[in-house]
This record gives C-alpha cells, sequence and structure tokens, in this order.
C-alpha cells in the first residue's frame, strides 16, 4: 500500500466506525420501544389469519411491482438477475449501517457482475431511486379529503400532512428545474463538488460532477422515453401495494380506522426507515408508526400489534428472502462473479 493511500484507508475504516457507533447509540435510544414491540409477540397468535395471509400478498406484490419498475429504468427483461439483486441488497441494507446507500452500493456491483453495463446500471437505479421519492412525497395529498371531510385529526398529524404536502410541492419544482435546466442542473454539480472537495481534502480530487450529471439527467430522460407512464404507474403500485399492507395489518388487529389517516402514519414510517443511523431504521420505525398510528385513532395496544405484525412481513421476512435470493444469485452467476 502507497502512502498516499494510507490516509484514505484510514477515512474509510474511520467512517465505517462512526458509522457502526452512531448505529450503536441510535439502537440504545430506541430500545424500549422496541422491546414493548417485541413483547406483543405472543398475541400474533390472536390475529386473523386471512388478513395476515392478504398482508403478505400486497407485500409480495409490492416487490413485483419493484422489480417491474427495475426492468423498465434498466432496460432489462432479466427478471432472475433483477429480483435477485433487489432482494440480496435489499437486506445488506437492512443490516448494514448505512442502510439504503450500502444496499443500493450492493445492488449496483451485483447488476454489473450479472452482465448489464455500470452506465445504464447506474442511470436506471438513480431513476428507480428519484420516482419512488417523488411518488413516496404525493403519499400524504391522500390524507387531505379525510381532514376536508371532518375527521377528528390530531394537531400533529395536521402539522404532518402540511409538512408533507409543502416537501411534494418542494421537490416537485426542484425536479423540475433540475431536469429541465442545465444552468440549474450544473450549480448543485458544482456545490456538491465542492464540498465533497473540502470534506474529502487527503483524497484525490472530485472533477467534472456537473457534466457528467447533465449527461446521466439526459441518460435518464432518454431511458425512459415514452415507458415513463409505466415507470410511475409500477412505483405508483408498489407504493400503495405496501400501505395496503399496512391497512391489512390492522385489520387483522381487529381495528378499522380510516385510511386517510393512516397514510400519514405510513409515510412517517417509510421516511423513518430511510435515516441511516440505524439498520433499515430499526427501532425508529417501530416507535414512530406506533406513535402516528396512535395519533390517528389506533389503541396504543393495537397500534404496537399493528405495527409488530407489519414489520414482520415489509422487514424480517425479507431478511430472510435476501439471503435465499444472494445464494440463488452465486448459483445463478456463477461465472460472472468469477470473473
Amino acid at each position: 500500500m502507497t502512502a498516499a493511500a494510507v490516509p484514505g484507508r484510514q477515512w474509510q475504516l474511520g467512517k465505517r466506525a462512526l458509522l457502526v457507533l452512531a448505529a450503536g447509540v441510535g439502537i440504545y435510544i430506541v430500545w424500549p420501544s422496541l422491546v414493548q414491540s417485541f413483547s406483543a409477540w405472543p398475541d400474533l397468535i390472536s390475529l386473523d389469519p386471512w388478513w395476515l395471509l392478504v398482508m403478505l400478498v400486497c407485500e409480495l406484490a409490492s416487490f413485483a411491482m419493484l422489480w417491474l419498475l427495475l426492468e423498465l429504468t434498466l432496460q432489462t427483461r432479466r427478471t432472475l438477475l433483477v429480483s435477485s439483486s433487489q432482494l440480496a441488497s435489499s437486506a445488506f441494507g437492512r443490516l448494514m449501517p448505512g442502510g439504503q446507500a450500502a444496499g443500493s452500493a450492493l445492488q449496483y456491483r451485483l447488476l454489473v457482475r450479472g452482465g448489464l453495463s455500470p452506465p445504464s446500471v447506474a442511470a436506471g437505479l438513480t431513476t428507480t431511486q428519484l420516482i419512488s421519492t417523488a411518488v413516496l412525497a404525493t403519499m400524504p395529498l391522500l390524507s387531505i379529503p379525510a381532514i376536508v371531510g371532518g375527521a377528528a385529526v390530531d394537531r400533529g398529524l395536521v402539522r404532518a400532512t402540511v409538512l408533507g404536502v409543502a416537501t411534494f410541492v418542494l421537490v416537485l419544482v426542484a425536479t423540475g428545474v433540475l431536469l429541465t435546466s442545465d444552468r440549474a442542473l450544473r450549480a448543485a454539480g458544482s456545490g456538491a463538488e465542492w464540498a465533497k472537495n473540502r470534506v474529502r481534502r487527503h483524497r484525490e480530487p472530485t472533477a467534472g460532477l456537473p457534466d457528467r450529471l447533465v449527461e446521466q439527467r439526459d441518460g435518464m430522460l432518454k431511458l425512459l422515453g415514452s415507458s415513463w407512464w409505466h415507470a410511475l404507474t409500477a412505483a405508483g403500485g408498489r407504493t400503495l401495494l405496501e400501505f395496503f399492507a399496512l391497512l391489512c395489518a390492522l385489520s387483522a388487529v381487529g381495528t378499522t380506522p380510516r385510511p386517510g389517516l393512516i397514510v400519514l402514519a405510513y409515510v412517517a414510517a417509510s421516511l423513518l426507515g430511510m435515516i441511516p443511523i440505524t439498520p433499515g431504521g430499526l427501532g425508529f420505525v417501530e416507535a414512530g408508526l406506533s406513535s402516528t398510528l396512535v395519533l390517528a385513532g389506533v389503541s396504543p395496544a393495537d397500534a404496537v400489534l399493528a405495527t409488530l405484525a407489519y414489520r414482520l412481513a415489509s422487514y424480517w421476512l425479507p431478511l430472510l428472502a435476501g439471503a435465499i435470493a444472494y445464494g440463488g444469485y452465486q448459483v445463478g452467476f456463477r461465472s460472472q462473479v468469477a470473473e
């Protein structure tokens, strides 16, 4: 190892140590909510099995929608490669500090090893993330009819709705500007490039980021072409199916709150799951989802039990599926992995 590479190696080790430390502190903070959630485990046997089955079907269908979206953005019909790499990387992101970023990095490597070109993989994964985030940002809009219709809504949920709508507008405007203005995109790229070079002074400076962003944006627009509405439908279907899974968990418990209010709890849980402090938002999602369900009118006991059932389908079972998928990937694409 050269002397110049030593600081970079030390930086990587230090960054990983900080991530592990942050994950440990995060889990310590939310440990009471985790204990409370898992203490309801024996009560799962009392839930309606048919609703639990429908919940699992919704989760499986949501994964199928995500695979369809990935196939559209990656411009491939290799469903086995797409599904196995997505399941494996998703499970990895749920276990490792860094969460979604770590999972995306693994998914990129698996897709490239599977035979897809690096530029198409980078553009496809970026496009998928942008579309999925935009769809999630619109979800709070679905709660407005319930509020306007006179539903008794906690003040905290009203603030969450206003924040969600404002976020959606900002995301929509910013996305529109970056998609249509080369100057704005280059300015954003220059700012990101300057910040990265300031933070990582010991490494070789990044150069040409604004030009690469413009090139990737043009490639993304060309990539979707007339199929953009297929991609949007797949992303919307995936998000709605995951939301339906939460409704099924609540129905299995025996409570029937208004879906227009529960959507805010779902959005809060999805955003908490993106926090990279703990793997997959573990603990933060359980605490946040059960709390917002209570604000939406669910009893505390039912909220904890419904949260546990929902997380079993959306977090824990995909971990097992991801391990199996990674084993299948290693066998099915052994020749590419060996190269």
